[in-house]
Parts: structure tokens; sequence; C-alpha cells
């Protein structure tokens, strides 16, 4: 049996008797500040410990999202209408995606940018209009040509007032010019607006009426519009004022800069809904009288009241006119993972736009790729990561405006080069995965209708950053080095002071060795 004695021998700690020792007011400094030294080392190894530290590296993408990119965006057009905004996609691949309405929403707005009223519903893309003959004429005048000065006084005389607004110099305003002239004939003899006056179709020519156009929003010819008596269609007064603008009034600067002349503000009193119908249907002679019958059938004939609802039988051939002149365009798409565009432009099959009047100034509320990201996650990654999402909403907040300072027909493009940036947690637990982007935009003259482009280019490189794992035993390891470090080094200059003061007293007591 192994003695106490033999034990006791491997002791690496032998006590020293306290009667041998000295203590000294040197030492006592020393081990206090050996003492302070320690735990502020703790604490710093502590905070190290605790802090959330990564890595950052560049590799080949490994997307896992599959081979389509989701992008979300809302983007306000003051002088776009909802009537004929649309929204296409391609890429480098031949796909072409035209007028996207499934997963898209359109508010008509107001000139502060504010829906004025439900979601436009655009309805099916009517393309296969029918026309009348086009070697048919008819030189006659069967409809009413009105002017801005003439107009309130018509559209407030007769309970419905059927208006082709429309330019001389347009393919589809000539195609629907005889059939047009006929039907207001036809439809003037079988209701004499002398007698009868439930109905009167009459014309507007946009080249020589622009104001009056304009403030009916029209945009595309020819646009068939129904006005109904009483309808809240208000012309009231437009006074030309200059608006002097302060610095807070940021948005108002730049709406004023959409209208033809940049320092001057069209401001009007009452902005009125424009609530009327614009036809869509079958564009012949037989097809537009039947409308007007249908349009007149609900209506005795010896009203004097508001016109009523109207009826449901040209289907739709009738729809909600947009009641003001701009869009807000809302949603997402599902894009392929190559180079490709999205456009927002106006479109229609069956109108001519004139390209010098279209104005594609933007407001982007929101355009981002890939999947919505919680705002928590997003606010929690932050606080470990602050350079994380700087990019990921760049041209949120910004305006886009065209004043027209290098002419007509301006094209806004937006060239986004996007970059996929994953975090990784330590246990390769997937905690955030984006898209950051760059933007650079300009105004291009441009030939064909303007547009707002938006060229996206998918970086084949990802942001990998990564999350460095701290293992517990080194940080245990280096407490005990701090403690055994700072006590070696205090004992090391406890030891030098104490002998050097010794050699100090023996000086001064003259003694020699």
């Amino acid at each position: 049996m192994i003695s106490s004695g033999k034990i006791k021998s491997v002791d690496f700690y032998r006590k020293i008797p306290r009667d041998l020792t000295e203590a000294s007011l040197s030492g006592a400094g020393l081990s206090i500040v050996a003492a302070l030294a320690m735990m502020f080392l703790f604490g710093m190894e502590l905070n190290n410990y605790m802090t959330f530290s990564t890595s950052t590296s560049v590799i080949v993408d490994q997307s896992t999202d599959g081979d389509f990119l989701r992008i979300e965006f809302n983007i306000s057009f003051p002088a776009l209408s909802c009537e004929f905004a649309s929204l296409d996609v391609s890429d480098v691949l031949g796909t072409n995606r035209l007028n996207i309405t499934k997963t898209i929403r359109q508010f008509s707005i107001g000139p502060d940018l504010r829906p004025t009223g439900s979601e436009f519903q655009s309805g099916p893309a009517l393309h296969n209009i029918k026309h009348g003959d086009e070697g048919d004429e008819y030189s006659g005048d069967g409809s009413i040509s009105l002017t801005a000065h003439n107009f309130e006084k018509f559209s407030h005389h007769h309970p419905i007032l059927v208006v082709n607004f429309y330019a001389p110099w347009c393919h589809w305003s000539n195609r629907l010019k005889p059939s047009w002239e006929k039907a207001a004939k036809i439809t003037r003899e079988r209701y004499d607006p002398e007698i009868d006056g439930r109905i009167l179709l009459a014309k507007v020519d946009c080249t020589q009426e622009a104001d009056l156009c304009r403030r009916n929003h029209i945009q595309g010819y020819p646009s068939i519009r129904i006005f109904r008596r009483g309808s809240d269609l208000r012309t009231s007064d437009i006074t030309l004022s200059l608006t002097l603008l302060d610095h807070d009034s940021v948005l108002h600067v730049n709406l004023v800069l959409l209208s033809s002349v940049s320092c001057i503000h069209y401001h009007r009193e009452d902005h009125g809904h424009h609530e009327h119908e614009s036809y869509y249907g079958d564009r012949d002679t037989d097809s537009l009288v039947k409308t007007m019958e249908a349009l007149v059938a609900p209506i005795p004939l010896e009203s004097e009241k508001l016109a009523l609802g109207g009826s449901n039988e040209t289907g739709n051939a009738k729809r909600q006119a947009p009641l003001t002149g701009g869009c807000r365009i809302e949603g997402h798409v599902r894009v392929k993972k190559v180079p490709g565009n999205l456009i927002i432009s106006a479109h229609s099959g069956t109108h001519s736009f004139d390209a010098s009047q279209m104005n594609m100034s933007h407001y982007i509320s929101h355009l981002s790729f890939g999947r919505t990201i919680a705002p928590k996650v997003t606010s929690d990654v932050k606080r470990l990561i602050p350079y994380l999402g700087r990019s990921h909403e760049r041209l949120n907040g910004r305006y886009f405006i065209n004043h027209r300072d290098i002419g007509a027909n301006v094209t806004i493009e937006h060239y986004l080069q996007i970059v996929k940036t994953e975090v990784i947690t330590g246990r390769s637990n997937k905690l955030i995965e984006e898209y950051e982007y760059t933007a650079h935009s300009s105004l291009i003259q441009s030939l064909n209708i303007p547009v707002a482009k938006f060229h996206f280019e998918l970086s084949p490189m990802q942001v990998l950053v990564t999350e460095n794992e701290k293992s517990f035993s080194h940080f245990i390891t280096n407490v005990c080095a701090i403690i055994g470090g700072v006590f070696t080094v205090a004992g090391i200059l406890d030891s030098i002071l104490h002998n050097t003061l010794r050699l100090v007293k023996k000086v001064e007591l003259g003694k020699n060795f």
C-alpha cells in the first residue's frame, strides 16, 4: 500500500511556512495591478468569444432556389394611363412574355401618386377587333365635332355622350372614321337630338384640342369614351400659376416637372373624377350601332333625369375608364436567371400613340430580387453583419424624371447587375439568402415609343458569408493563459522590484559585497 508520504512527494505546489515569507507594499500593489489585468483580459476574451465573426468568400453560384428569379416591384408612372400600361419580359434565350397581368396589379393614381380608387381592371386583351371594310369610305360627318368650349355643354345636355378621341395621322383612327360616321348618322336618325336627345355621338381631334384630350387622360388613339350626364364629370376652370416650392416639397417638385412647361404647374381647383367608361369592342358600323342602342335602352324617352347604370349587353366591350392619367404597377414576375429585360410601356393592338407626347417618368417605391425577407430576419442579420442588405433595394424611393431638356421620345433605362449573397451559420444552416444589385440609370432619346426599361444581369459568382466557429476549449485555454501569464509576469516584476530595493538599501547603508 502506497503511503501518504510518497504521494506528497509528487506535490507540485509545496507550501512555505507563513512565518518564512515576507510581505511588502510593492508586492501588494503589484498583486492588485495583476488582478485587475486578469479581469480586464478575461472580459476581452469573453467578448471575443461571444462576438459573431464571419469570413467572406466569392464562389461560383450554387443556387438551390431553381432556375428562376423572382422580381418584386412597385412603380408609379404619373403620366402613363393604366388603360394602356403594359409590362413585358424578355431574355437572351428568346423568351418573350407580353402584357403580363396574372401576377401584377394596377391602380390609377393622381398627381400626389396616391390611388384614386380601387384596382384598375384592364379586362381581356382585344387584339382581333373587327373593323369596317378598308375600302369602305364615307364622306359625310354624322358625328358632332367638339372643342374645349362646347364639350361641357354637350356632356351635360345629353344623358349619354359617346366621344371618339382621334388623331388624323393615326392608322386606327382612319380605319374607324367611316364606321363611326355611319353609326353616328344612323343613331341621329333613330334618336333625333332635337326630339329624343337621349344619346349623341361626337368626336374630338386631339391634334387640335390637346388640352381637352389631356384632361380626359387620352393617351392612345382612337379612344371611345362614354359620358353619362351627372357622372361627376367636372371641367372646372384651370388656373395657370407659378408654384413656389420649398425644400420639403420634393415630391411636388418632381411632379411639376412632368408638365409640358417645366416651370409651370397646371393646378385644378377641383380635380373631379372622370367617372366614365371606355369602349373596347368591335369597330364596324353594326357593332357600334348595337352598342348605342344598348346604352339608350334603359333610359326612358321623356327622361330628364340623370342617366341610369347602363346595360351589360355589350359584355367586355365596355369597361370603366381610368380615373386619372397616372398608373401604379405593383406585383412580381418570375424570370430565368439569364440576362434579360423588364419593360413597362404603353401598348395596344388597336390604338396608336404619339411618341412625342409620351412621358415615362416614374417613381420606384420598391424593386428587389429574390424571395421576400421578413423584416425581423433582416434586422437580426444586420445587427450581426451591418454591411449586409445595403444594396438589396438600391433604387427604392428614387425619382426618374424626364425634364424634356433633351427633347421628346425619351426612354429611361436602368442597368442592374445582380449578385447573390448567402449567410451560413457554423453548423451549415442557411440563415439568409438575398440578391443585391448595383444600378446605373440614363435617359436615352429613341425613335420608337418611349419605355421604362430595366435590364438585369445576374452574376455567375456569389458571395458566401460563413460564420467562424469558436471552440469552447480554445476559450478555456486562452483564459488559463491569461491567468498564468499575468501571474508569472507579475512574479518576475515583483522579484526584480524587490531585489532592486534591497540593493538600494545596501548601498545606502554602505555595505560592501
